[in-house]
């Protein structure tokens, strides 16, 4: 099988590495918008920027460049991975609209408000919602699930999720990348897988808070929990299934972002109980954490649809600096009593 990869971040890269040494016999692309850091990963085959310690297989090609090497790489593919962060599903959606083969994204998050005066205004819109506005005819999905980018490169046993409406897209993820070391599940439900790794992120910051106040584990298993049950609520009122949220994009991915020390996300929450500012923990990371851009989106998709989010709620205003971490903490425990389902 031919395979692209777009976007030579950590996780694209990593899982172009992995695809690349299978013994599935893959032929394998990584290709980046920037010429000058194809030329480095070409001359250097590592993305020491992203991945340290890994090398690139010899049968990995790297390409890249402008529109006109994308459209070139595109040509004779069988499957095209989008290993971009949400704000730049869009424009690349709209660049891969009059593609026939499957495509499918690995971004887990919303994208951010669209100007008003535009003509596709929208909040809080999942990758798979956006692909419905730019790309309708395309066959595409996600594929998510609890996953490090470094573990994956490293050939850990790794287990995803490949959700699509289209049969062809998942069968066509399984085919590439389920492997003796790495374990890819079939789903239809799109909206439950993005959910989860949407929301997911937003809670590990509240996780990485806790951890960062050294609150203990009795405080982190009752944010998770309660996390899972407002991650659930938004994505039933979405149209998802309950099941999803027990499953690997669900339960599988917050276990292992809330408490991972790899976690982006979580490591935000404990420099900022250390009394990091916002843009120095940001800054600290080298990497992108969606959970600090899409957390306003959540909470903004959650009230318009009547949902409670009290966790997701709290960490948009630690984010914006209305609340002290502490006072963030204390919002949530001095909370009515419910049922533990409500």
């Amino acid at each position: 099988m031919k395979i692209l990869v777009i976007g030579a971040g950590a996780w694209g890269t990593a899982l172009a590495v992995n695809a690349a040494s299978s013994l599935a016999g893959h032929q394998v692309t990584l290709w980046a918008r920037n010429a000058a850091r194809v030329t480095t990963l070409q001359a250097e085959r590592a993305n020491t920027r992203y991945l340290p310690g890994i090398v690139l297989p010899d049968s990995l090609a790297v390409q890249g460049g402008g529109e006109a090497s994308l459209a070139d790489a595109i040509r004779g593919q069988d499957l095209i991975i989008m290993a971009t962060p949400v704000s730049a599903a869009r424009g690349l959606l709209e660049s891969l609209q009059n593609v026939t083969v499957p495509v499918a994204w690995l971004s887990k998050g919303l994208e951010a408000a669209l100007a008003e005066n535009s003509s596709s205004a929208s909040f809080g819109l999942m990758v798979h919602e956006i692909r419905a506005q730019v790309a309708v005819n395309l066959r595409a999905g996600v594929l998510s699930g609890p996953s490090f980018a470094l573990e994956v490169a490293r050939g850990q046993p790794t287990a995803l999720v490949a959700a699509s409406e289209h049969a062809e897209v998942r069968d066509a993820l399984v085919a590439a990348f389920h492997s003796a070391t790495l374990r890819v599940y079939a789903s239809d439900d799109v909206v439950g897988v993005e959910v989860g790794g949407a929301v997911k992120n937003v809670l590990a910051i509240a996780a990485g808070l806790c951890d960062g106040l050294q609150l203990g584990f009795n405080a982190r298993a009752a944010l998770i929990t309660r996390g899972l049950a407002e991650m659930t609520r938004l994505g039933v009122a979405l149209g998802a299934r309950t099941e999803t949220f027990t499953g690997l994009s669900g339960l599988g991915d917050l276990v292992l972002t809330a408490t991972g020390d790899l976690s982006r996300n979580r490591k935000v929450g404990m420099l900022l109980a250390q009394g990091k500012t916002l843009a120095e923990a940001v800054e600290s990371l080298g990497h992108v954490a969606e959970g600090v851009y899409c957390a306003r989106t959540v909470v903004q998709r959650a009230a318009s649809l009547g949902v409670d989010m009290p966790i997701a709620q709290s960490v948009v205003a630690l984010l914006d600096g209305k609340l002290q971490p502490i006072e963030a903490v204390a919002i949530l425990m001095e909370r009515e009593p419910t049922a533990e389902l409500g």
